[in-house]
């Protein structure tokens, strides 16, 4: 496994430890805000980090592999969408909140970057590391 994909998987798992703090600890509380805040750094710094690490290489070598491409494209609409989802919610949630509204909206949350990291670690970056261990 490359250095890159280990550190991206490690920033994963750091980021699921920081949500189930966040889930326990309750977005009310101070803690909980903090921690909240500290997912929310963690992953703008995971996404920058596919941004301007792995990105460019898949998209350079998807030049000549089609398959690829695709994978790569798909990867990329579906990051839009997640996005646009997790900051949503950080920004909602960035001085408070609970309830019913909030633990259904931080269930969603977690589905869909439990979802996007099961396919980055399944899928992309095998494809990353085939190419570049």
């Amino acid at each position: 496994m490359s250095m890159l994909v280990e550190r991206l998987k490690r920033e994963h798992g750091l980021l699921v430890e920081a949500l189930n703090k966040v889930k326990e600890l309750g977005v009310a509380s101070k803690e909980g805000q903090q921690k909240l805040l500290s997912a929310k750094i963690g992953l703008l710094a995971h996404l920058k980090a596919e941004d301007g690490q792995l990105y460019p290489i898949l998209h350079q070598d998807a030049k000549t592999n089609e398959s690829l491409r695709r994978t790569v494209d798909l990867f990329a609409r579906d990051m839009e969408t997640v996005s646009k989802e997790a900051l949503g919610f950080f920004e909602k949630y960035a001085r408070g909140g609970s309830g019913l509204e909030f633990a259904k909206d931080f269930g969603r949350l977690y589905t869909i970057l439990s979802q996007r990291i099961g396919k980055e670690e399944r899928s992309l970056y095998p494809e990353y590391d085939k190419l570049h261990r």
